[in-house]
């Protein structure tokens, strides 16, 4: 696959490559797995000789024995043997007093489980070489957990020692389309809604279905419940080290909600958790979902919804982990004809998650959500709200366009402009048609 998108990111990290032959760079990179962080980087750093390590589940002396291999190959010099981290990297920190170049970390986050002492002794050696330092030092991980409070917690030594950070996103939808007239000039929106929904726009997802030339809403869920599939296992493998052995209340959690049960009582009935501490850790810690407040509710509202922020995970809580009994004995059939039994339903939610985000996406709104008042009364599927120029948006979401009444919709949305009497608001309906 080709590498998209990305400029603003690309144009970031080489401006940090540059400065470091001045002044010593720290960049923490996070993001979900597959995202693309490694590609990224790979993409980005040209000028500078790049030496990049991933931080495997091994032992320490394995560990130093690899990375000196590569230094020798990247900068040429005989660095000795190691059976410490942390006097590999001293050694490291003194080449870059005299020769600028760029040390990635890929996974950092698992130097915890080889030698948790090591962030204490970077910590150290940074601070007191850094000012002499060429080095462009660049920490990726992708467990979100542990990356937050490896930097973020102020009892941990590397707690504000970042000179950067970069949170990488999945690609927006002008880059999906993008992909899609690449590959498939005269695709349908529903063959775009079904991309979106099963990539969210993560970059490994996109490659997967570019291999497998799968840009058709069939080919896109026959390939996903095709033999073999890389998406099968995805879920499990991506929240599994997150998660520890607590995994199976998150992940019944996760699947009430993908399965439509977005109140905490109604999680709390389905799955017969109670669910209060862990969805708070499924927000805060692990950043999986979101808690949505209906639109100019107050912050102590306990009128609450709960939604995963990930569309793939989404789908795969919905569909593959509901179903994953039919799966494990090989009847991917059957989980197909489920998929598309419910797809109208399923995909009816995600076109509504589409246009919410084309709306963020214009970076002309500061407040982009829904509402709805309670009892699931009075819903509205978008919001989009301009502060500054007093502009409301109100929509209303339908896979058919002929479904879409604007006159309910300002029935449905009198209590917001009661309160909103200086905004200037304006009714769209948004389909299919208007992706």
């Amino acid at each position: 696959m080709r590498f998209y998108n990305r400029e603003k990111e690309t144009q970031t990290l080489q401006n940090i490559e540059n400065m470091s032959a001045e002044y010593a760079q720290m960049t923490v990179i996070t993001g979900r797995r597959r995202i693309g962080k490694t590609t990224l980087i790979r993409h980005a750093f040209k000028r500078l000789p790049l030496i990049y390590f991933f931080v495997g589940r091994k032992s320490e002396a394995m560990l130093c024995r690899e990375l000196t291999e590569i230094v020798k190959n990247v900068l040429g010099d005989e660095l000795g043997t190691f059976t410490s981290m942390s006097a590999l990297f001293s050694s490291l920190m003194n080449i870059s007093k005299q020769k600028n170049f760029t040390l990635v970390f890929d996974e950092f986050q698992n130097f915890s489980t080889v030698n948790a002492s090591f962030f204490s002794d970077m910590q150290h050696l940074w601070d007191n070489h850094k000012d002499e330092s060429q080095m462009n030092l660049v920490l990726c991980g992708s467990l979100y957990s542990m990356m937050t409070k490896i930097f973020d917690d102020r009892k941990e030594p590397l707690y504000g020692r970042a000179t950067h950070r970069i949170r990488l996103q999945p690609f927006t939808l002008d880059t999906l389309k993008e992909i899609m007239r690449e590959h498939h000039p005269e695709y349908m929106p529903d063959d775009l809604l079904t991309f979106y929904m099963v990539t969210g726009g993560v970059a490994k997802y996109v490659e997967q279905l570019i291999m497998h030339h799968a840009f058709t809403k069939e080919t896109i869920i026959q390939t996903v419940f095709s033999y073999g599939s890389y998406f099968l296992e995805e879920g499990r493998d991506m929240l599994s080290d997150e998660f520890g052995k607590e995994y199976g209340n998150y992940f019944s959690i996760l699947a009430a909600i993908a399965s439509g049960e977005t109140s905490r009582g109604e999680i709390t009935n389905y799955t017969g958790i109670e669910c209060g501490g862990h969805l708070d850790k499924l927000e805060k810690s692990y950043d999986l979902i979101t808690r949505l407040r209906p639109y100019l509710q107050p912050e102590g509202s306990r009128n609450l919804k709960y939604e995963l922020k990930d569309n793939f995970l989404t789908f795969w809580f919905r569909f593959i982990y509901k179903y994953r009994s039919a799966i494990e004995i090989g009847n991917l059939e059957y989980v197909q004809e489920k998929v598309l039994a419910d797809y109208e339903t399923f995909s009816g939610k995600i076109l509504e998650r589409y246009f919410r985000q084309k709306y963020r996406e214009t970076g002309f709104y500061n407040i982009v959500t829904n509402y709805w008042e309670k009892n699931n009364l009075n819903e509205i599927d978008l919001i989009a709200v301009n502060e500054v120029d007093h502009i409301l948006i109100i929509g209303e979401c339908k896979r058919n366009a002929k479904r879409i009444n604007l006159h309910t919709l300002q029935e449905k949305s009198q209590t917001i402009l009661q309160k909103q009497k200086r905004f200037k608001a304006e009714y769209v309906g948004m389909s299919l048609d208007d992706m």
